[in-house]
C-alpha cells in the first residue's frame, strides 16, 4: 500500500538515511523504533509528502487517505469539544451541504422534464446514498463514543477546547484522526498524553481497525499489544522484523551475536590462511598448496559487522545537599478546583532519601499533589517542606515550557551561574548536544531532544528533593534506562509520577496509591506493591480500582446523592422516550400523507393536469425530506438513550 524504495535523505553534508526500503501492507500494524534523532518522525513526513527524499521513490495510491498525529500541534480553534470532533467528518459535512443545496434547486424548479432537472435529481440521489453509506446520520454518536473512550466525560462535550490543557487537546486531535477512518494511520508518540484506561481503549481500537498503522512509540507494552512488526532505524539504515517489539529485541540481539560469531570465525580462518601463505610462499614443495590458498582467500566474501549506534547520554545528578531527617510533611491537606474535591484530608510524611512512586489513574490527583508540594497551586491544610530542602521540579509539560526561539546553548547559559558556567558544554555533551547541536534552535528539536535539554537544566543546581512528573515522555528506550540508573544513584529524596512499570522497577522503595481522593502507602518496590494487589500490571491496577469504585457506588445507591442522580437520569430517559414517541407519531403521519400523495401521482386522473401534478409532486418531495429530518432526529435520540441506559 505504501512503499519506500531506496530512500536517501541528506541535510547539507549530513546523511540521515541511505537506501532505506520497506513496504507497509493493508491492515498491517507496524512499530517504528530507534533513538531520538534517528529520523523516525522524518520517515512519517516523507510518507506524507511534507519532505522530499534526496533519492529514491515513495509509492502510494493517489486516493489513499492518511491520518497523521504529530508530536506537537499549535492550537488556534475556539470550538466546543464535540463540534471540534465533528469537523473530522469533512466529507459527510460537505455532502450534507450539497444535499441541502440540491434540494432547494429541485424544490424551486418548474421544468420537470429538462435535462438539468434530471441531472439534479441524479446528483441528489447519489449524494444521499453516499451520505448514508458513510454513516452520516450517526456521526455525533460515533464522535461521542470516541471522546468517551479517550477519557472525556459527557459534561466536557460543550466546553470550549481552549479551556483544556495541551494534553487533553491532543486527545481531541487523536479523536479526529480516528474518526476520519483513513487507510493508514501515522502516529508519532500517541500515548504520551493518555492515561492507562485510555491507552487500553486505544489499543483495542487499533487491534480491530481494518486499516494499517505506522506507530512511533517508546512504550514497550503498547507496541507489544498493538503491533505485529517492528522497523528499527539506526545509523541511517532500517532493520525489519515481523514480530512485536519485545520479540524484536531478542531477535536483534541474537542476530548481532550470530553475525559477530560468524565474523570472528571468518577472521580466524583468514588469519590462519594468511599465515600459511606467508610461511610457505617461497617453498617449491608447497607452491601448489600456497596458490590454492591464495585463490581460496580471493574468493572469500568478507563479512562486515553492522555498525552499532552506541552513543548515549551519560550523566549523574550532583550530590544532594544535606537536609533534615524529614523532607516533607503534609497534614489534613485538601484540594478543590471550584466545587470539585480532588484530594481530601491527606496526611503523609516523606523521610530524607526515600524514593516514592505516585501511581493511579489520571484524574486522581497525582500531578495536583506535586503542584501543591511545589507551591504552584493553593490548598487547605498544612504542607511543611523540611529543613534545608532545595527542590527540583520536572513538570509533565516541562519540554513545552522551553523558549522555542533560544538555542540549546542559550537555554542553559541564561540560567547557569557561578562555576557551573565553565561546565555548560560538558553538561550539554553528556546529553548528546555537541558541536553544532548547541547552536540549534529549541523549536527544531525533536520531542526527545527537548526532554533531554529539560533534564540537563536540572543539573545546574544541586537539589535534595527531586520531583518528576512523567519524565520519560518522548525519551527513547536507551535514554529511559540511563535516566533510571542516574536516579538510582541519586542520593536525595525522589517523588515520581509514572505509569511505566519497567522504569519504576528497582528504582522506588515505596508506592503511594492515589484513589478515591485519598492516598494509601505501600512499603516496598513496584513489584511488591503489584503482588500485594494481586495484579501483574498497572493497567490491571486501574481496572481493579474502577471495579472497586463501581462496587462502592452500588453500595451507596440508596444514599441521597445517588438517589438524586438516579432520579435525574430517569427523568432524562423519560424525556427522551417521550421525544422518541412523539417523533415516531409525526413520522407515521407524514408517511401516511406520502402514501396518499404517491397514490395520487400514480393515478391517471391528474396526469394531464400539469399544475395539479406539479403542486402534488413538490408537496410529495417536501414530505419525504421532512421524514428524512425526523428520522435523523429519531436516530440521534436513540443514540442518546443508549448512552444514558449504559
Amino acid at each position: 500500500m505504501v512503499s519506500l524504495s531506496n530512500i536517501s535523505l541528506s541535510f547539507g553534508g549530513f546523511s540521515l538515511f541511505h537506501n532505506v526500503s520497506f513496504l507497509i501492507n493493508p491492515v498491517e500494524k507496524v512499530g517504528l523504533v530507534g533513538k531520538n534523532g534517528a529520523g523516525k518522525t522524518t520517515i512519517l513526513k516523507v510518507i506524507l509528502g511534507e519532505i522530499s527524499p534526496s533519492e529514491g521513490i515513495v509509492s502510494k495510491p493517489s486516493d489513499i487517505k492518511i491520518g497523521y498525529l504529530p508530536q506537537h500541534l499549535n492550537y488556534t480553534d475556539s470550538l466546543s469539544v464535540i463540534d471540534d470532533a465533528l469537523t473530522a467528518f469533512s466529507e459527510i459535512n460537505e455532502l450534507s451541504a450539497k444535499i441541502e443545496s440540491l434540494h432547494e434547486i429541485i424544490k424551486n424548479s418548474n421544468d420537470f422534464h429538462s435535462d438539468d432537472y434530471l441531472k439534479f435529481i441524479q446528483q441528489h440521489t447519489e449524494a444521499t446514498e453516499r451520505y448514508h453509506l458513510l454513516g452520516g446520520v450517526n456521526i455525533r454518536a460515533e464522535a461521542e463514543r470516541t471522546l468517551l473512550g479517550l477519557g472525556f466525560l459527557h459534561r466536557d462535550f460543550n466546553r470550549l477546547t481552549s479551556e483544556f490543557s495541551g494534553g487533553w487537546r491532543m486527545r481531541i486531535e487523536l479523536a479526529k484522526v480516528l474518526l476520519r477512518k483513513p487507510d493508514i494511520f501515522l502516529f508519532d508518540e500517541p500515548t504520551n498524553h493518555l492515561d492507562i484506561e485510555s491507552i487500553q481503549w486505544f489499543e483495542d481500537f487499533l487491534a480491530s481497525y481494518k486499516g494499517a498503522a505506522l506507530v512511533i512509540s517508546h512504550d514497550k507494552a503498547f507496541l507489544d499489544n498493538v503491533t505485529t512488526r517492528t522497523i528499527e532505524i539506526s545509523l541511517g539504515k532500517v532493520y525489519d522484523f515481523r514480530v512485536p517489539y519485545s520479540k524484536y529485541v531478542v531477535l536483534r540481539k541474537e542476530q548481532r551475536e550470530q553475525q559477530m560469531a560468524t565474523y570472528l570465525n571468518q577472521q580466524k580462518m583468514i588469519e590462519e590462511t594468511e599465515k600459511f601463505i606467508d610461511r610457505f610462499r617461497y617453498k617449491a614443495s608447497k607452491a601448489v598448496q600456497v596458490q590454492s590458498r591464495v585463490k581460496q582467500l580471493a574468493k572469500v566474501e568478507r563479512i562486515e559487522v553492522e555498525e552499532e549506534d552506541k552513543s548515549a547520554m551519560h550523566f549523574r545528578f550532583p550530590p544532594a545537599p544535606r537536609s533534615g531527617a524529614i523532607a516533607l510533611e503534609i497534614e489534613n491537606m485538601s484540594k478543590r478546583y471550584g466545587s470539585k474535591l480532588i484530594l481530601e484530608n491527606i496526611g503523609i510524611i516523606v523521610d530524607r532519601g526515600e524514593k516514592i512512586a505516585f501511581v493511579g489513574k489520571n484524574g486522581e490527583g497525582k500531578s495536583t499533589m506535586l503542584k501543591v508540594i511545589t507551591g504552584e497551586t493553593d490548598y487547605e491544610g498544612t504542607v511543611k517542606i523540611g529543613y534545608n530542602i532545595k527542590l527540583g521540579y520536572y513538570a509533565q509539560n516541562q519540554p513545552d515550557l522551553l523558549d522555542m526561539n533560544k538555542t540549546v546553548l542559550e537555554t542553559i547559559d541564561d540560567i547557569a551561574v557561578g562555576d557551573i558556567r565553565t561546565k555548560i558544554r560538558d553538561i550539554l555533551g553528556s546529553f548528546l548536544f555537541s558541536g553544532e547541536d548547541c547552536d540549534k534552535k529549541v523549536k527544531v528539536l525533536s520531542g526527545g531532544e527537548r526532554s533531554r535539554l529539560s533534564l540537563a537544566k536540572m543539573l545546574l543546581e544541586p537539589v535534595n528533593l527531586l520531583i518528576l512528573d512523567e519524565p520519560t515522555n518522548h525519551l527513547d528506550m536507551k535514554s529511559k534506562d540511563i535516566l533510571k540508573n542516574a536516579l538510582i544513584r541519586y542520593d536525595g529524596t525522589l517523588l515520581l509520577v509514572s505509569h511505566d512499570r519497567d522504569f519504576l522497577d528497582g528504582l522506588v522503595t515505596k508506592v503511594f496509591e492515589f484513589s478515591e481522593k485519598n492516598i494509601r502507602q505501600h512499603i516496598g518496590g513496584i513489584f511488591e506493591f503489584l503482588r500485594k494487589k494481586k495484579i501483574s500490571t498497572l493497567k490491571d491496577l486501574e481496572i481493579k480500582q474502577q471495579a472497586q469504585k463501581e462496587v462502592v457506588e452500588e453500595k451507596m445507591s440508596q444514599s441521597k446523592a445517588m438517589y438524586i442522580e438516579k432520579k435525574e437520569q430517569e427523568k432524562e430517559i423519560r424525556k427522551i422516550k417521550n421525544q422518541i414517541a412523539k417523533t415516531e407519531s409525526e413520522i407515521s403521519v407524514l408517511e401516511t400523507e406520502i402514501t396518499k400523495l404517491g397514490n395520487m401521482l400514480a393515478g391517471s386522473e391528474i396526469i394531464n393536469e400539469d399544475g395539479d401534478y406539479n403542486t402534488i409532486y413538490i408537496n410529495y418531495e417536501n414530505l419525504k425530506k421532512e421524514v428524512e429530518k425526523k428520522m435523523k432526529i429519531w436516530e440521534e435520540l436513540h443514540c442518546q438513550l443508549e448512552i444514558l441506559q449504559h
